[in-house]
C-alpha cells in the first residue's frame, strides 16, 4: 500500500482553496509518560511538530485533539490535558488544545453523536478539515479517528505519513539481510505479526518472556518463567516449518524467594534448562552477544519488545545490548515504539537510531496485515 493512496496535507491545502482562516482539527497522539507531576519524555509531542507548523505558517487555525491515558469514558484529573498544556504553547505558539478526547465514552465506542460534536468544533466553530497525525491510535476504530474523515475534507499528517513509508518500505523492499527482534511478555499478542515476518525476514530473534514459550516447545524445562502453555504446539509448528528463528543459549534467571525489583533473592546466569521455582527474566550474556552478531550483519533491523524484564538493573543488561548493537550497526534501524523505545532513550541511544516508531501496537499491525482502520478511514 502506498502512501499517495490517501490525501497529503497539499492535497487537503488544494481542496479546501487555500487554508488561511481556515480552521483544522489534527488528531494527535501526546499520550506522554508523567513523572513527578511533569512530562517525562515529550517525544510524541515534539513528532507532531512538523505537521503543527506547517499549518499554522499557512495561516490555519489549529486545534489538537488527542487522548492520555486511560480514563475509562469520565473525566479524572490525573489524565487532564491542562497538564500538556504548558508544553504544547511552548512548541507550538497558538495552537488550541482539547481536553482529554478519552473523557467522553463515545471516543472508544466510536459513537456518532461523539464524531458529530467533534467535527461541529467541540463545542467552538466547526472544522473546515481534518488531519490524521496519529499513527499510535491509528490502529484503532476511535471516535476521532475514523469518524471524520467521513464528513470533512482530510489528510494525513507528516508524521502519519513517515511512519507509513518506513514501515511499508519494510514489507516491501528492505535492504537484506533483514532482521527482527522481537520481545516482550506473549506470544499470543505477537503470533500474526511473526507469521507475517517471518514472510519477508532473513532471521528472526526472539527474546523477553516470549521465549520461553518457544524453548519448551524445543523440550527445555522453564521453572517459572512465563509461559503460555497453550501456544507451545504453535510455537513447535514455526520452529518445525523450518523458520530462520533464533532463541536464547542461556538465560539470566531468578531464584524462588527473589521478587522482581525488590533486589533480593540470587540472580544465576543459566542455560535454556530452568529449575522449578526459578524464574528467567532476560536473555544471558551469550545470548546477548548472539544477538548483537547477527544485528551487526544486517542492512535493515526492526526492534520490537524488550529482551528482560528492563525495569529491574539486575535484568536490563539484554535490552541494553541489544540497543548499544543498534547504535553501532550500520543497518537501517526501526525501532517499533513502546517499550523498546523506552529503553533506547533510557540509555541515551535515541539519536543513533534511524527510525522511532510513535506507535507500538500500530507498528505491529501495520507489519502484520499492510493496514490500519484509520488509513482505511483516510482513503474513504
Amino acid at each position: 500500500m502506498a502512501v499517495s493512496l490517501f490525501s497529503t496535507l497539499e492535497d487537503l491545502e488544494a481542496e479546501l482553496g487555500g487554508l488561511e482562516s481556515k480552521r483544522i482539527l489534527v488528531r494527535c497522539d501526546f499520550n506522554v509518560p508523567i513523572k513527578d507531576g511533569g512530562i517525562a519524555d515529550d517525544m510524541r509531542i515534539r513528532a507532531a511538530l512538523p505537521t503543527l507548523l506547517w499549518l499554522l505558517e499557512r495561516g490555519a487555525s489549529v486545534v489538537i485533539g488527542t487522548h492520555f491515558g486511560r480514563p475509562e469514558g469520565k473525566y479524572d484529573e490525573r489524565y487532564s490535558t491542562q497538564l500538556l498544556k504548558p508544553r504544547v504553547e511552548e512548541l507550538a505558539p497558538g495552537v488550541e488544545l482539547l481536553e482529554n478526547l478519552r473523557f467522553n465514552a463515545g471516543e472508544v465506542a466510536n459513537d456518532q453523536e461523539f464524531v458529530d460534536f467533534l467535527i461541529g468544533g467541540a463545542g467552538g466553530q466547526a472544522f473546515d478539515g481534518y488531519v490524521n497525525d496519529a499513527f499510535g491510535v491509528s490502529h484503532r476504530a476511535h471516535a476521532s479517528v475514523v469518524g471524520p474523515p467521513r464528513q470533512l475534507p482530510s489528510a494525513a499528517g507528516r508524521l502519519l505519513e513517515t511512519e507509513i513509508e518506513v514501515l511499508g518500505n519494510l514489507r516491501s523492499s528492505p535492504k537484506r539481510p533483514f532482521v527482527a527482534v522481537l520481545g516482550g511478555a506473549k506470544v499470543s499478542d505477537k503470533l500474526g505479526v511473526i507469521e507475517a515476518l517471518l514472510e519477508v525476514v532473513d532471521r528472526l530473534l526472539i527474546g523477553g518472556g516470549m521465549c520461553f514459550t518457544f524453548l519448551k516447545a524445543m523440550g527445555f524445562s522453564v521453572g517459572d518463567s512465563l509461559c503460555e502453555d497453550d501456544q507451545v504446539e504453535t510455537c513447535k509448528r514455526i520452529i518445525e516449518g523450518g523458520a530462520s528463528i533464533l532463541l536464547p543459549n542461556d538465560i539470566t534467571a531468578l531464584s524462588p524467594d527473589g521478587v522482581i525489583g525488590a533486589g533480593n533473592g540470587e540472580v544465576r546466569q543459566m542455560g535454556c534448562s530452568i529449575p522449578d521455582g526459578w524464574k528467567g527474566l532476560d536473555i544471558g550474556p551469550g545470548s546477548a552477544a548472539e544477538f548483537s552478531d547477527a544485528l551487526h550483519e544486517a542492512r535493515t533491523v526492526f526492534w520490537n519488545g524488550p529482551m528482560g524484564m528492563f525495569e529491574d538493573s539486575r535484568f536490563a543488561a539484554g535490552t541494553r545490548s541489544v540497543a548499544q548493537a543498534l547504535a553501532d550497526s550500520r543497518a537501517f534501524s526501526v525501532v517499533g515504539g513502546g517499550d523498546s523505545a523506552a529503553a533506547v532513550a533510557d540509555v541515551g541511544l535515541t539519536p543513533y537510531m534511524d527510525h522511532i516508531s510513535t506507535g507500538g501496537g500500530a507498528s505491529l499491525e501495520f507489519l502484520e496485515l499492510g493496514d490500519l482502520p484509520g488509513l482505511q478511514a483516510l482513503r474513504k
